[in-house]
């Protein structure tokens, strides 16, 4: 097991979360800062928004919906959203609105031996991650919330961890790729 990694009993930790934002922000501003040089076109607004008080009433609101995974609501109690479109093929972690509404149109994604999951992002591809009541996040193997869904990661730091690395090897790759 990598360091880091969450094993199942273990749950998301705010600080984490918070040092994690504070690290993806420098990295983002520094992929940006080469970015146009690199790719021949300027980048997207790639950034990591801060929860506040309306989303913490957001988060409330969502749990009182549904109910969704602790370590969701840990999540969404430090960041409000993250817009990543220039990270490999672009990642997404909704708003709670985004995740509220999402829930009410389509409901929780069911996963084969798993808990309902709560559907919290998107990549550019159209492919949904889902984080199920056991803490694990399940990546949709195409651009539906009724198809397949595959483990993408044992937890949120793992997959928080993941969106770090693929901002590193756009910085350590000339060309991003």
């Amino acid at each position: 097991m990598s360091k880091g990694a969450i094993v199942a009993d273990e749950r998301l930790d705010a600080a984490w979360v918070r040092s994690w934002c504070e690290q993806a922000d420098t990295a983002l501003a520094e992929l940006m800062q080469s970015f146009r040089s690199r790719h021949g076109f300027a980048p997207g607004r790639n950034t990591v928004v801060l929860a506040t008080e309306e989303g913490h009433k957001a988060t409330e609101e969502l749990v009182e919906l549904t109910p969704i995974p602790s370590d969701l609501t840990t999540m969404y109690w430090v960041i409000d959203e993250a817009s990543m479109p220039d990270v490999d093929s672009g990642y997404f972690i909704h708003s709670t609105s985004t995740v509220a509404g999402h829930f009410r149109q389509y409901g929780a994604v069911q996963i084969d031996g798993e808990e309902p999951a709560v559907v919290f992002a998107g990549d550019g591809g159209g492919h949904l991650f889902a984080l199920a009541g056991s803490g694990q996040v399940w990546r949709s193997t195409s651009a539906s919330w009724f198809d397949q869904f595959d483990l993408a990661a044992a937890g949120l730091q793992e997959f928080f961890e993941g969106l770090t690395r693929r901002i590193g090897s756009q910085l350590r790759k000339p060309d991003g790729h």
